[in-house]
């Protein structure tokens, strides 16, 4: 079971990667912290009796799912925002007034795109996954841990194993290696 004091120097110290983790998914500084606390108060509430060593992996998955969450939620109140937005009381008092008529997406929402740009969007990113998996498993972990998770060289080289040197080298020949891997597949980032 892990101690009030090792649940809150784990909370410390993932508090800053988290929340670029979540400003990087949301892009809003406010919700971005909103998710944070809300994570760091669900693992606090229902799973500080577990072992100090599940705590890291408990954590990522509860910061997952409260992400999801939050975009559930917009998504719901967008669509509502967006149906209402779109009625003014002139509209209202037609005889032949259609809402599915009326409504139009908000320019730059997923709504708004069309379902060519989103199927092109997920055969990107399908690529893009399946290239970070071909690479080196060494090269694969250090790309993950610096770029996706924001870990620091010396974070990354703890966490690996490995000097920092060699997280750098990881680093820059899973980048070099996926650069050009993609743009032979046409994807120019």
């Amino acid at each position: 079971m892990a101690t009030d004091k090792e649940l809150s120097s784990f909370l410390e110290g993932v508090e800053r990667r988290a929340f670029k983790h979540a400003f990087f998914t949301v892009r809003n500084e406010e919700s971005a912290l909103d998710i944070v606390q809300e994570a760091m108060i669900k693992l606090a509430e229902k799973y500080g009796d577990k072992p100090a060593a599940e705590i890291p992996l408990l954590f990522q998955r509860i910061l997952q799912n409260t992400i999801l969450d939050f975009f559930r939620r917009e998504k719901v109140r967008n669509t509502w925002v967006s149906l209402f937005s779109n009625i003014t009381p002139n509209n209202q008092e037609d005889d032949n007034f259609d809402l599915l008529e009326s409504y139009t997406a908000e320019e730059g929402t997923e709504a708004a795109e069309s379902t060519a740009d989103k199927h092109e969007r997920e055969q990107v990113l399908n690529i893009i996954d399946a290239e970070i998996q071909k690479l080196p498993a060494r090269q694969r972990e250090a790309f993950l841990m610096r770029y996706w998770e924001d870990m620091d060289v010396a974070e990354t080289a703890t966490a690996m194993g490995c000097s920092e040197g060699s997280v750098k080298t990881h680093c820059s020949r899973a980048t070099h290696s996926l650069a050009a891997s993609l743009k032979a597949k046409g994807i120019h980032l």
